[in-house]
């Protein structure tokens, strides 16, 4: 798997992930807010399967990557 969840994005979905989750053990929120586990794995593992189908990568390329790429 290659990250494409970067830096912003990633701290939003680890964010999000918690207070889903946490809102749903407190019973704010249904159980659907049990999702938040997939959003906090996004984050966690910085791949999104979505962002892969959509071809979306908002994971920055490293120096050694720029290179290959030009």
């Amino acid at each position: 798997m290659k990250a494409n969840v970067g830096g912003m994005d990633r701290i939003v979905r680890i964010v999000a992930g918690l207070a889903l989750i946490a809102l749903a053990a407190t019973g704010v929120v249904g159980v659907w807010g049990y999702l938040g586990v997939v959003v906090l794995a996004t984050g966690v593992f910085r791949f999104c399967g979505a962002y892969t189908l959509f071809g979306i990568n908002t994971c920055p390329l490293k120096p050694a990557e720029e290179e290959a790429a030009h």
